[in-house]
């Protein structure tokens, strides 16, 4: 159950097709130039999550989660199209798969990615979920716009060799490999996406590389969080924003 109520914003799980409508509307309007509905074959395989204003009842963020049972069905998975993830076929623990994450691009209440976290955190101690996973998006597609923030990624955080994805996709940028400067960290931090800010702060890890993704206009990174290597102090506060 992830139904809940937090300040002026409350988050569902979407109950209809006009509900998954809505929540396409607003990645049109987030992911797509044209603004058209953004929409995909995975959509009817995920539980949509909405985020809405309690006052107006418009929606103002959304996302979407993949359950899979171990690593041996992440191929499966929307990550799976562009990163090579045979290093985690071997993982044993219960996955879910986090995309489409988007705010709608004039709703600037930091309230709103609290209530999206608190309501990822209720669904992966109610599931019992040890890693969650997804694709990290950086707008456009001009690397220079963001390699400081590749940089630290590179000194920080890439994923453990053991669940290291390879690369699948033709167009990437291997930032691990290519990038020799030493990063910025003000510069850096400013350019990061808040999702994936979010995700470091735990213990998330990334790819060694970027896909260039031109359907999308995006920069993605694959970046998984192992839920028991979230620091316990992280964990209390995300379980109280959860209640």
């Amino acid at each position: 159950m992830i139904t809940r109520r937090r300040s002026k914003f409350r988050v569902r799980f979407a109950t209809s097709q006009t509900d998954v409508h809505q929540a396409q509307r607003l990645r049109g309007l987030c992911f797509r130039r044209d603004g058209a509905p953004d929409q995909d074959r995975f959509d009817d395989l995920c539980k949509h999550v909405l985020v809405e204003d309690e006052r107006s009842g418009d929606l103002v963020c959304c996302f979407r989660f993949l359950p899979l049972t171990n690593g041996s069905e992440i191929s499966s998975s929307y990550s799976a199209q562009y990163y090579d993830l045979t290093s985690l076929h071997t993982y044993s623990g219960k996955m879910v798969e986090m995309g489409r994450f988007c705010i709608h691009p004039d709703k600037r209440d930091p309230d709103i990615l609290r209530c999206a976290w608190g309501a990822m955190t209720r669904y992966v101690d109610d599931e019992g979920i040890d890693l969650l996973f997804g694709c990290s998006s950086f707008e456009g597609t001009d690397t220079r716009n963001y390699h400081d923030a590749f940089a630290m990624l590179r000194d920080r955080h890439i994923a453990p060799k053991r669940w290291l994805p390879r690369i699948k996709s033709s167009n990437i940028f291997e930032f691990a490999r290519k990038l020799r400067r030493k990063p910025d960290r003000k510069r850096a931090m400013l350019t990061m996406p808040p999702l994936l800010r979010t995700y470091l702060v735990m213990g998330g890890w990334v790819s060694d590389h970027a896909v260039v993704d031109r359907d999308l206009n995006t920069l993605h990174v694959f970046t998984g969080l192992e839920i028991d290597a979230i620091p316990p102090a992280r964990v209390r506060a995300l379980r109280a924003g959860a209640t």
